[in-house]
């Protein structure tokens, strides 16, 4: 087994906020552990263009860069997924095959999108149909938009887009019976509604339209979809941590601090699904650790 090493932080995930925080404590030049399983959200993102300094950057130039940066800093790196988490005198962080020991652990793990089950969605995924509207939404200005989704944070959706991006809006609903109030607001702000189930992206090379299950099809060249996402956290259910009154997202101190001592949550568990916000939390995490450890 990996336990024989008491590290001073494990770190769970290779996001930026995961990354941040290596590099900092690598720098600190203590024994760091960085495990992770590959291919998260940042990973698949195409175009980050609001990231300090970075015109436009895909999120696999962000992961591969920062892993290369924490190595230079002797950030140990390993592949694997974290099954559970343990805390006694220390932390026990265990993969499917390994049990590695710390004295901190800090969780970057980030989310999985839902992504609607219909064809052709992995085609033009992070191209023309986006899922985030902080991170692509100016990818859609003065373009006909498609917003597809099943929720009065839907329709919320639709009317921020129009104000900020682009006047050619169609909404589509799955299911939702829309209230009075806000039928009158998509009217007033011309956004069309269509309700239907969608089945299928339409396109080769470029996105052309979206078909529904009733035969129909809306033309359009960008999609933003408002389905969710679910969080990479079945690790830690073993420590009954805090959440927020939706039992969702976990409840940190201002060092992102979770409310078992010694484990900080960065990243989309806590808060904000940004890049540039994750890094920033893995920095301030990492400050905090740096802190303790002397104390110890």
């Amino acid at each position: 087994m990996a336990e024989e090493t008491l590290y001073d932080c494990i770190i769970i995930g290779a996001g930026p906020g995961g990354l941040q925080a290596s590099i900092y404590l690598g720098r600190y030049n203590r024994r760091v552990l960085l495990i992770d399983r590959g291919g998260g959200r940042t990973w698949h993102a195409r175009h980050i263009e609001n990231f300090l300094t970075q015109a436009v950057i895909s999120g696999k130039e962000i992961i591969t860069l920062g892993l290369q940066q924490a190595r230079n800093f002797n950030v140990q790196i390993v592949k694997g997924l974290v099954t559970r988490v343990i805390k006694d005198s220390h932390f026990e962080v265990h993969t499917e095959e390994e049990r590695y020991s710390s004295k901190f652990v800090i969780v970057s793990s980030g989310a999985i999108e839902n992504l609607p089950p219909f064809d052709n969605v992995q085609r033009f995924l992070g191209e023309s149909f986006f899922t985030c509207v902080d991170c692509d939404g100016y990818r859609t200005t003065g373009k006909k938009l498609v917003v597809l989704g099943n929720s009065l944070e839907t329709i919320h959706l639709a009317l921020a887009m129009k104000e900020m991006y682009t006047g050619d809006i169609t909404l589509v609903l799955s299911a939702l019976t829309v209230p009075r109030v806000y039928l009158d607001e998509l009217e007033e702000g011309q956004i069309r509604l269509a309700q239907g189930i969608p089945v299928r992206l339409s396109g080769e090379d470029r996105l052309e339209g979206i078909e529904l299950q009733d035969g129909s099809s809306i033309p359009c060249s960008v999609i933003m979809s408002n389905f969710g996402y679910r969080l990479n956290d079945a690790f830690l259910a073993g420590l009954n941590l805090k959440k927020d009154a939706a039992q969702f997202k976990y409840i940190t101190n201002k060092h992102f601090e979770s409310s078992c001592d010694g484990l900080y949550i960065v990243g989309p568990l806590t808060g904000n699904d940004q890049a540039v916000i994750a890094a920033g939390e893995g920095a301030i995490a990492a400050l905090e650790l740096k802190k303790r450890l002397l104390e110890q």
